[in-house]
């Protein structure tokens, strides 16, 4: 018997995000009623526009602030299931308080909302990220749902501001998820549900959430799309740059198997679809032939993972192939050619 299953009501917060917008649709395609949350009205009418041929198995409600106490009180009421995967991802915070206190307030509102009011909800899944996971390593290593981010937490401790960006990002989503599982310990006499965490890396592909100019995209996407179209690395560093990744769409499944599979509860899961090199996306868009020849980078063909046997971080995925199914990944072939019709189609 699964967790949860077709028509039940799932909450999607933050569901004009990149990723979340990819929840939505997976959800609505296999019969599930979806109440999505954004912070304006402004933000709600992309997905009524996007989402409309759905009629009322799709409603959207303002939750204008996430780190405020009580914020999902009333969005949490009569769903069975809540997808939390509104946190802020961006490196332009000076303050590592910008990072976590969101992360960390936004993923304890939903839960502290959920017990309160959520007498409907079976699960809830979170999106953390690898983020919470991986440590950069003096060697190749290969990191599992048993390992833990010190290294960022220990250098935002000791250097504050002065810690590297990403580091601070990393230990904003290491702290959050720590949180979350701290609350089920507390609470675990109390509550109805269970807690499924997935741990994603780089997440590319194609764009559905309202993106007027490759200006405004999300910070993932831009890397991948300043990348391909407008050059930005060095050759040196298309063959050197990577780490791991996987589809959006891919991850969207992830969120919707982690409802549905019973033995999924109180998991950690890492989706990763493998390893990458910049240049292995410069060599798939000039296979996806979608730009002329000219319009790419064109680095050292070949000089990606391929032509390496070291990879320095890669993830142990076999858990989630196990328990949830994600056993395929989206290549990188076919997330670059998706990615490249529809940045034509935009005109960028």
């Amino acid at each position: 018997m699964p967790a949860v299953s077709p028509p039940s009501k799932v909450l999607v917060t933050g569901a004009n995000g990149y990723i979340a917008i990819w929840v939505v649709r997976r959800l609505l395609e296999k019969g599930y009623s979806v109440r999505g949350t954004v912070r304006s009205e402004s933000k709600a009418e992309h997905l009524r526009q996007l989402f409309n041929e759905y009629g009322g198995k799709h409603e959207v409600v303002i939750v204008e602030d996430i780190t405020k106490e009580g914020a999902f009180d009333e969005a949490v009421k009569g769903v069975d299931a809540i997808e939390h995967t509104a946190s802020p991802f961006h490196l332009h915070a000076d303050d590592p308080k910008e990072f976590i206190e969101p992360a960390v307030k936004g993923t304890l509102g939903v839960l502290q909302s959920a017990l309160k009011y959520g007498t409907d909800v079976k699960r809830i899944v979170v999106t953390s990220s690898c983020a919470a996971i991986l440590e950069i390593p003096p060697s190749p290593r290969k990191f599992s749902e048993l390992d833990w981010n010190q290294q960022a937490l220990k250098e935002v401790e000791e250097k504050g501001r002065d810690a590297l960006v990403m580091n601070k990002y990393r230990a904003s989503k290491t702290l959050a998820e720590k949180s979350a599982w701290e609350f089920i310990d507390e609470n675990k006499a109390s509550i109805g549900w269970d807690l499924v965490v997935l741990n994603p890396p780089y997440v590319f592909g194609p764009v559905i959430h309202h993106v007027p100019s490759p200006e405004q995209i999300n910070t993932s996407m831009a890397e991948f799309y300043n990348t391909l179209l407008k050059g930005v690395k060095e050759e040196s560093q298309l063959a050197s740059l990577g780490n791991c990744w996987i589809d959006v769409r891919d991850l969207a499944l992830a969120h919707v198997l982690a409802i549905e599979k019973e033995q999924a509860g109180v998991n950690r899961f890492i989706v990763s679809g493998g390893t990458f090199k910049w240049q292995d996306f410069v060599d798939a868009a000039h296979k996806a032939g979608v730009y002329p020849e000219s319009a790419l980078p064109k680095g050292v063909p070949g000089s990606g993972y391929a032509a390496s046997v070291t990879h320095l971080i890669d993830y142990d995925t076999s858990k989630a192939a196990r328990v949830l199914g994600m056993d395929k990944y989206i290549s990188k072939e076919e997330c670059t050619r998706d990615c490249l019709e529809d940045f034509k189609k935009r005109g960028w």
